[in-house]
């Protein structure tokens, strides 16, 4: 591990914290050819026609990139980019690399048990899986530490610390509770855009390999009626081969992804944002190295979930790193980078978690098993069920 890192985080959340903060910048390529696929959208009918995607379903802006004024396509937007970085954190705890807590609900259904974790929760800590727990036959908010969770505020936030962390760093707002609901904001965020996006063309079909013509009397049912064109309902709604998966689909106009230069990533862990964190009555010494492990956690899930040779976001964009740098930014032109992987930040979790919990503010490294409560038992198992009737 590297002390030099250390020192650095150390001093970023110290009295005079000489460093505002720390970013994570990447360049990539597109993995096949320049094209990649951006997330779809709403169409925007009130975007400027000198929008180069304006007649698309995609995102596009104008960012200022290296001192230039450029258009870019979003390709991953700062709450996905945090779903990737739990994604990415507990698939490392599932593996026994990092010690974290974590909330486990699981539930049997038709299709098999359902896993649903702290850190795949869209809300964190004010979940309403969580909400909608039990541990034991008790309601989770009437558990001990249901209850240590819901009295949390931002002048003591030590029980998500001890229980949900990435609550603190990805943030989390109560927003289904009455009257008192807290709200963390972010510390940290990341997003990706392509530069320089055109707007790309394709037509989607399919080839039947034997050419299938006909029609179906039934589609819903599977032991279905093969009909001859022309036999009366031969053409109406639901009676096509075609509700069946069988016989060609002629092509059809789809968006068809985007060209793009190159793209970048851009992630900030703030130290500002850290240190409004309050941890109640706890010695000075143990609130900074409580910050100083938060800092460490989200390192550590940003090497985990973007430090690899690529990234993936979705069918059709892989991208290929082809830089990357983690700098601590301070005034001015202030600069220190680092060279931290994976390993190394996690270690570095690893030691200020232990020192944070001998100087008095604890992180768990338990597994709190919960199960759902008996409606939102039966809401999973029609969700999990409905996936297999015909047409789903």
């Amino acid at each position: 591990m590297s002390s030099q890192f250390l020192e650095l985080l150390l001093a970023a959340v110290g009295p005079e914290r000489p460093w505002a903060g720390v970013s994570a910048q990447a360049e990539y390529r597109p993995a096949a050819g320049d094209k990649v696929f951006p997330p779809s959208y709403p169409r925007d009918k009130s975007q400027e026609q000198e929008n180069p995607l304006a007649d698309s379903p995609y995102l596009a802006e104008e960012h200022w990139v290296d001192g230039e004024q450029r258009w870019v396509v979003v390709l991953d937007q700062v709450p996905s980019q945090a779903n990737r970085v739990e994604t990415a954190l507990l698939e490392a705890r599932d593996e026994g690399r990092i010690r974290l807590p974590l909330f486990e609900l699981t539930t049997p259904t038709s299709r098999g048990p359902v896993r649903i974790t702290s850190l795949e929760m869209p809300h964190r800590f004010a979940d309403a899986y969580l909400r909608d727990s039990q541990i034991d036959g008790v309601r989770f908010a009437k558990t001990e530490v249901g209850q240590k969770i819901r009295s949390v505020t931002v002048r003591d936030v030590r029980a998500l610390f001890e229980y949900s962390p990435e609550s603190l760093l990805f943030g989390g707002w109560d927003s289904h509770r009455k009257g008192h609901q807290t709200r963390f904001a972010r510390a940290y965020s990341s997003s990706i855009v392509g530069l320089d996006p055109r707007l790309g063309r394709r037509q989607g079909g399919r080839m039947d390999p034997v050419n299938l013509t006909g029609a179906v009397k039934d589609s819903t049912k599977d032991d279905w009626e093969f009909m001859i064109p022309g036999e009366k309902k031969a053409k109406t709604k639901g009676e096509k081969l075609s509700e069946r998966g069988h016989g060609n689909i002629a092509p059809n106009p789809a968006h068809g992804g985007v060209s793009i230069t190159g793209a970048r990533r851009a992630g900030w862990l703030s130290m500002a944002a850290l240190a409004r964190l309050r941890f109640g009555d706890a010695p000075v010494e143990a609130v900074r190295l409580a910050r100083a492990t938060l800092a460490a956690l989200a390192l550590a899930g940003d090497r985990l979930a973007f430090g690899g040779p690529s990234v993936w976001l979705r069918s059709g964009c892989d991208l290929i790193h082809t830089g990357q740098r983690l700098v601590f930014e301070g005034e001015g032109r202030a600069r220190e980078e680092i060279s931290l992987g994976a390993g190394e930040a996690i270690e570095a979790f690893h030691e200020l978690r232990e020192r944070t919990a001998k100087a008095g503010i604890t992180m768990s490294q338990e597994t709190i098993a919960l199960e759902p409560v008996p409606a939102l038992a039966k809401a999973i198992e029609y969700s999990v069920a409905k996936s297999d009737e015909p047409g789903e």
